[in-house]
């Protein structure tokens, strides 16, 4: 299971940071255009995100104890999204074996 989670999260950042470059490399984000921004779906959609960016949050804010490790997560994620989500599994899939159960992962280490 830890192996197949560590393969899963390193397809999801190689693919955003590739699908990520690709739009930089086609338009700035600050020139994205007024009728797509203006966009009831992009609005819709971007709503969608940070709810589930915020809600993955919540599962880090309990599997750190350092507030100074919550607060930089917050941020990397809400700036980067996928991409800072994707390494922060990344970090706590590598620092278990691959042959650890999933209460490993999810659990804190010092958790019951």
């Amino acid at each position: 299971m830890i192996v197949t989670l560590r393969v899963f999260f390193i397809v999801v950042l190689v693919s955003m940071l590739a699908v990520t470059s690709w739009a930089s490399t086609q338009c700035p984000l600050w020139e994205l255009p007024g009728a797509v921004g203006g966009h009831p779906w992009f609005i819709a959609t971007l709503f969608d995100a940070y709810w589930g960016f915020l809600t993955f949050y919540c599962w880090v804010v309990y599997k750190e104890t350092s507030w100074v490790a919550r607060v930089a997560w917050l941020v990397a994620i809400l700036l980067l999204g996928n991409i800072a989500m994707a390494i922060y599994m990344l970090i706590v899939l590598f620092r278990v074996p691959a042959d650890a159960k999933i209460e490993e992962v999810l659990l804190r280490k010092n958790a019951a």
